[in-house]
This record gives C-alpha cells, structure tokens and sequence, in this order.
C-alpha cells in the first residue's frame, strides 16, 4: 500500500472556538475549510495535515505529535500568540517533548529533537 498524505484528526465540542484557536496556535489560517463549521485543515508539512472536525463525542481524547526542529523557538512563537504551554521534559537520547492543551483537552505535543532512526 502507497500512502500519500497522513491527516491527523482532532476532535472539537465547539468548531469555532477551536478553529480560531489552532489558528493561533499554529500562527496561520486553516489551508483548507471544506466543510464550513466543521472541518478545517493545515498543511503541516508536504504530505503531513492536521485536521480540526467537529466532533463532540469525541472531543478532548485525541493525541498528535508534531515534530519541530527548534522546540524553544516555537513555544516562544506560541507564547507570543498568547498560548501558554506545558513545561519541557526530557526524554531519551535528547529528546525533549511539551505538552500543549487544546479548548477541549485534547494533547498536542512538540517534539525536539526528533530523528527518524534512534
């Protein structure tokens, strides 16, 4: 099987408290809105989205890890837009991970230091 686009879901109570929220958070507008008040998208990397659907069933169970190459200069470029994040943990061979709440509790962790091979 060929995989061509890996879409990470997250799951909301309220489309448009959240939508203006990741927003901010990832610091642009959505890529993409093809569903108005319930889904948008953000193209994070070439092949890599993050969706943000409405879903209050769901909401505040889901997990993502976003892998970023300067963990301090985005939680700098996070606080700046006034989202305040978890504390930095270390983890194995220098990784270092933080933990950032959406409205609904969902966990969005950055991830530094990340490489493919350990």
């Amino acid at each position: 099987m060929t995989i061509d686009h890996v879409l990470a879901v997250v799951a909301v109570s309220d489309f448009d408290t959240s939508h203006t929220w990741y927003e901010q958070l990832l610091g642009e507008p959505a890529t993409n809105v093809p569903m108005p008040g319930n889904l948008a998208e953000w193209r994070l990397t070439e092949t890599g989205w993050l969706q943000v659907f409405h879903d209050p069933e769901r909401a505040g169970t889901t997990m993502a890890n976003l892998a970023v190459t300067d963990l301090d200069h985005h939680l700098d470029a996070i606080r700046r837009r006034r989202i305040t994040p978890g504390e930095i943990v270390a983890a194995n061979k220098n990784v270092r991970l933080c933990t950032i709440p959406d409205p609904d509790g969902n966990r969005l962790t950055l991830i530094g230091n990340f490489r493919e091979n350990y």
